[in-house]
């Protein structure tokens, strides 16, 4: 990247980026580390045009998340009730942040973690439905 003048690295960061919460302390740990690679990335190369950014899903719908995510389980039931979107992610909610920040248009964006999480960043403490 430094040769051809340029380049965009977009890191997969998470929402345990800026969150703890019970049993994935070593989870959260690794994109918390991430989280600051990629500022730290962003420090050292910008002086070569190269943006490091990174994008932090939040709960998604995929193959591991498929069996919480049912009516009337636990956790399924606390994702949807504290997401202000009111529902998991789609991976195609994914690609709008991608293509921004593999884009022309990141040009001037850099150390930056794009949240992609359907609100619940900003709202963790309050329940959706009250």
């Amino acid at each position: 990247m430094i040769e051809r003048g340029g380049g965009k690295i977009i890191n997969i960061c998470s929402m345990m980026s800026e969150l703890g919460r019970d049993s994935v302390s070593a989870y959260a740990a690794a994109k918390g580390g991430l989280k600051m690679l990629t500022k730290n990335m962003a420090t050292e190369w910008a002086k070569f045009n190269i943006q490091t950014n990174g994008i932090g899903p939040g709960y998604f719908a995929t193959s591991q998340t498929a069996p919480i995510r049912v009516d009337g389980h636990p956790f399924n039931d606390f994702i949807i009730s504290r997401t202000p979107a009111a529902r998991w992610g789609e991976p195609d909610d994914l690609a709008g942040a991608a293509i921004f920040l593999a884009s022309k248009a990141s040009d001037f964006v850099n150390g930056h973690i794009l949240y992609v999480d359907g609100g619940i960043l900003a709202t963790i403490g309050k329940p959706s439905n009250e």
